[in-house]
């Protein structure tokens, strides 16, 4: 249809629909949503735009607890430990941050950040001669409930990448990292310490392993040694998702045959990150209780 003298053009009238959303109720957001999935079908807008834009949306409604790293999953450091001790935790992470929890890790004494390290690598004898404690960042502390966008403004005005994520008795519950919440806009965000783009399966120690959600069934056979069917799904991401019979979120895991699977990055469409464990064997019966078993059948 032809646009009239003086009308605004569609793509006009949807980006000022765009810079109303966050006064719209829940359900003009999805009204919203939908108007995104319309606007990509007519090419107003690319698929990588329409997905970021509606990343902004969600991240207006998901809470702290939605995309934090639960505590078991956390890579911490513990005070009194030397260097001797947590340099081998730091290197192996790749994190940049840590934070510090007391003797019996119940509480955060800090925040260390590698960079503050440095400096002390250079000094005589090291780190050995530096109580870390006057090198610690303040930890930001956050309740489960927080809304993701007030925290982005509130890491972005205080220039704070990592917050402790909090119950309502105050324990630690988990962490989330300024990188947590941006990957919930514009999808995951690769470093220098994540797997290559071209290799979709990392080892690590303890038959520990990160895999992609792309990586294909027969790479993770040839890699595994096993033999897994791929008639039903191309990836291992998407055997996942079938197993669970829904898109799980982060923290959520399963075990299938000889692994254990668990979610370490995901958004709403698919699964983008696994941590893969190869679980122990299960130990046979022993020969009384494998006569038992038979004298059983035998009787019956």
């Amino acid at each position: 249809m032809k646009q009239q003298p003086g009308q605004p053009s569609a793509g006009i009238r949807f980006w000022r629909l765009i810079k109303r959303f966050f006064i719209y109720s829940l359900d003009e957001k999805k009204q919203l949503s939908d108007l995104l999935h319309r606007a990509e079908r007519r090419n107003l807008i690319d698929a990588e735009t329409a997905a970021m834009m509606e990343g902004a949306l969600l991240v207006t409604e998901a809470r702290a607890r939605d995309i934090m790293t639960p505590r078991a999953d956390m890579v911490f450091l513990i005070e009194g430990q030397s260097p001797r001790e947590f340099m081998p935790i730091v290197i192996e992470s790749g994190h940049s941050r840590f934070p510090l929890l007391d003797e019996h890790r119940e509480k955060v004494v800090g925040i260390l950040l590698v960079k503050d390290l440095l400096p002390l690598l250079l000094q005589p004898g090291g780190c050995d001669t530096t109580d870390l404690r006057d090198i610690l960042r303040p930890p930001i502390f956050i309740p489960e409930s927080k809304r993701l966008n007030l925290l982005l403004r509130e890491f972005r005005n205080n220039r704070n990448h990592l917050a402790i994520v909090v119950d309502e008795y105050g324990s630690i519950s988990g962490i989330v990292s300024i990188e947590d919440i941006i990957e919930q806009i514009v999808g995951e965000i690769g470093d220098e310490h994540d797997i290559a783009s071209e290799q979709t399966i990392r080892r690590h120690r303890d038959n520990r392993y990160t895999v992609r959600g792309r990586t294909t069934i027969p790479e993770f056979n040839e890699y595994f040694g096993t033999t897994l069917s791929d008639e039903e799904y191309d990836t291992i991401g998407g055997m996942v998702v079938s197993a669970f019979g829904y898109l799980p979120v982060r923290g959520e895991d399963i075990s299938l045959g000889d692994f254990n699977f668990k979610v370490l990055r995901a958004d709403k469409r698919r699964v983008h990150l696994l941590r893969v464990l190869r679980l122990p064997p299960a130990p046979e019966p022993a020969q009384d209780d494998r006569e038992t078993e038979r004298n059983n059948e035998d009787t019956h």
